[in-house]
């Protein structure tokens, strides 16, 4: 099995990143609060792979890849300001989850 692990690992990922498109509702900031990660994050790791294995992928790219069009474009449709609770709720979740930089 070992030898399919990274294809069921792409097939995961293609599926979350899909998946994250589809939900354009669900805000990031709430995303943070919750699981500790959001799609910028994603993004930024999905950058970091590109780099490790030699490939020059700027943080738009990476963004783009993820949101399924120029983050711009995303942020003007879908994001909504973040009330006064999610910028609480924020600073209680930094607590909680480990930096994943």
């Amino acid at each position: 099995m070992p030898d399919v692990t990274t294809e069921l690992e792409a097939a995961a990922f293609r599926r979350l990143v899909g998946h994250l498109q589809a939900r354009n509702d669900v805000q990031n900031i709430d995303l943070m609060i919750l699981a500790g990660f959001c799609r910028n994050c994603l993004a930024d790791w999905y950058r970091d792979a590109a780099a490790e294995r030699g490939l020059t992928l700027d943080r738009e790219q990476a963004r783009e890849r993820i949101y399924g069009q120029p983050f711009d474009e995303w942020k003007a449709r879908y994001q909504a300001e973040a009330s006064a609770e999610q910028l609480a709720a924020m600073a209680e979740a930094r607590k909680k989850h480990p930096p994943h930089e």
